[in-house]
């Protein structure tokens, strides 16, 4: 079979704990990296990159920063959609205000801007959990929702309320405004979301990763054997909110170019980008992305079969949509509670077996 590690050894333990220790997994990973920046921007038309690769990758981004605080540590939030918010109005306020300020500065400072927020609404992790916690970080969210959509300051006084991303460039081409292509915006999307990936695979996969899985199974055992269940949840919130809102910033810059905060990251997205961890995995990297593509390709699959090729009402289909995503949330949560990013190490397992039973 071809996928199978025979003849290939591990002589040291780094090599052995690699992110791809097979062979296999790293020419695939470069042929996925191939087609995505090589064959998709060659063929790809606008719809494709606006309405399907760009969201995709803002959401696998949205949803890796509420995978690090509910799937590795453990704490429950609903509040991402604020989080979002925060990163985009932190992205319009530094770009409007200091236009000389490299773009992709400005993205990470939006982060650490949200991560800073983070930290406030995180502080009540170390007295409430579960059930309780869900509801602060909800709160979080309307809050937040409120601020925005109230204080007129954060839109620059615009008559409207929307906030609308002026043009900028990276390395002297325009990605951002209605001049930018959006071949150009995917492909810095792509990059800047696989390096932010990255990094986060390496973090849970270190000392501080250990100590948020450990607060995650059993926060009372991990404060007996030394780690400090305090300082591991806040770090937890602010690592989150750092990568949610990047996402938020890379959302309004990237893809939507003006919106209003108050309805375009509201308590909606946060429900979406939690299916998106549940239906993708829960504590896994790449089930981040595959719960992303699921979430984000779904209604639009759904919309050209029953409303283009079976001619039923657009209504339907949202309600089917709606079905679907529920059904398949109590599927994964009694089923496979690791999602889908489970079932294809499942697979990827019993072809490293075959034909031997496993």
């Amino acid at each position: 079979m071809f996928y199978r590690e025979a003849g290939q050894f591990k002589a040291s333990y780094a090599a052995d704990q690699a992110i791809f220790p097979l062979r296999q997994d790293q020419w695939g990973v470069a042929l996925m990296l191939l087609v995505a920046l090589v064959v998709f921007p060659a063929f790809g038309n606008e719809y494709f990159f606006q309405a399907i690769l760009i969201p995709v990758m803002i959401f696998s981004l949205a949803a890796i920063g509420l995978n690090i605080l509910t799937g590795y540590c453990g704490q429950l939030s609903l509040g991402t959609g604020g989080f979002m918010a925060v990163g985009a109005v932190a992205c319009y306020k530094l770009t409007t205000g200091f236009p000389e300020l490299d773009f992709i500065i400005v993205l990470l400072l939006s982060g650490v801007i949200t991560a800073l927020v983070g930290l406030l609404f995180g502080v009540p992790s170390l007295r409430i959990k579960g059930f309780y916690l869900a509801v602060a970080t909800l709160a979080a969210q309307f809050f937040l929702s409120w601020l925005f959509n109230k204080v007129a300051w954060f839109q620059n006084y615009t008559p409207s309320g929307t906030i609308t991303m002026p043009p900028r460039d990276v390395f002297g081409i325009t990605i951002t405004g209605a001049e930018a292509d959006a071949m150009h915006r995917y492909v810095f999307c792509l990059v800047f979301v696989a390096v932010l990936a990255m990094a986060a695979k390496n973090l849970v996969r270190g000392p501080i990763g250990r100590s948020w899985m450990a607060i995650r199974d059993m926060d009372i055992a991990a404060e007996l054997i030394g780690f400090r269940p305090f300082q591991t949840k806040l770090l937890a919130f602010s690592v989150s909110s750092f990568y949610v809102g990047v996402a938020g910033a890379m959302a309004l810059s990237l893809w939507l170019g003006s919106v209003e905060t108050a309805e375009a990251f509201d308590i909606n997205v946060s429900f979406q980008v939690l299916f998106m961890i549940i239906i993708g995995g829960l504590g896994s990297m790449l089930g981040s992305f595959l719960g992303a593509a699921f979430i984000v390709l779904t209604p639009i699959m759904l919309t050209n079969v029953m409303v283009g090729g079976l001619g039923l009402q657009a209504v339907t289909a949202k309600h089917f949509e709606f079905m679907l995503f529920g059904g398949l949330i109590i599927f994964f949560l009694i089923v496979e509670p690791h999602g889908m990013a489970r079932l294809w190490q499942i697979i990827k397992e019993k072809l490293r077996m075959w034909p031997f039973p496993h």
